[in-house]
């Protein structure tokens, strides 16, 4: 059995749980996910805990086991308190602003680069070069950003592009004139 897997999860106030063949479904007070379950894995509620275990002692479910939990886990602290991912836009000139449902972004090509924001996420740019992205299912936030992100990768040598917050990248010494 998976470590990760025998650990219950807590379900906190205001949130309900509802287990369906092949899906748990989550509802809280930041909306509802459904979230798929692999085959193989039971997941049953006792005692304000979520419970995950392998329908049979079969060893070749527990790297399943241990997923099933996390899954189940983030979309309950997903409708609990959300996800957030923040990038920083650097460079000159370099920008971004929300017209709608799109996302313009101005990246150094010779025209803009324009994003649609997909539904159940929120992107929201602070000064035009910091933008957070936020929502309540944790794997639809990452690849947003990393969409983003993919635009204008960091670049090594001048440090420019989109990167997340916090990201530090190693800076590469450039050729010398001689």
């Amino acid at each position: 059995m998976s470590r990760i897997g025998k650990k219950p999860i807590p379900v906190p106030a205001g949130v309900t749980v509802s287990v369906h063949p092949g899906a748990v479904e989550v509802k809280g007070p930041k909306g509802t996910l459904r979230q798929r379950v692999p085959p193989g894995i039971v997941f049953e509620v006792k005692d304000g805990n979520i419970v995950a275990s392998p329908e049979r002692p079969d060893p070749a479910l527990g790297k399943f086991h241990g997923l099933a939990r996390t899954l189940v886990a983030n979309a309950v602290e997903g409708v609990t308190n959300g996800f957030k991912r923040e990038l920083d836009i650097v460079g000159t000139g370099y920008r971004a602003e929300v017209k709608g449902k799109q996302v313009i972004f101005a990246l150094g090509y010779s025209h803009p680069v324009v994003y649609d924001i997909p539904p159940g996420v929120e992107i929201a740019v602070d000064k035009q070069t910091h933008v957070t992205v936020t929502g309540i299912d944790r794997q639809l936030v990452g690849q947003v950003a990393a969409n983003i992100r993919a635009m204008r990768k960091p670049d090594p040598y001048k440090q420019k592009g989109v990167r997340y917050t916090g990201e530090v990248l190693k800076k590469k010494v450039g050729k010398t004139g001689a």
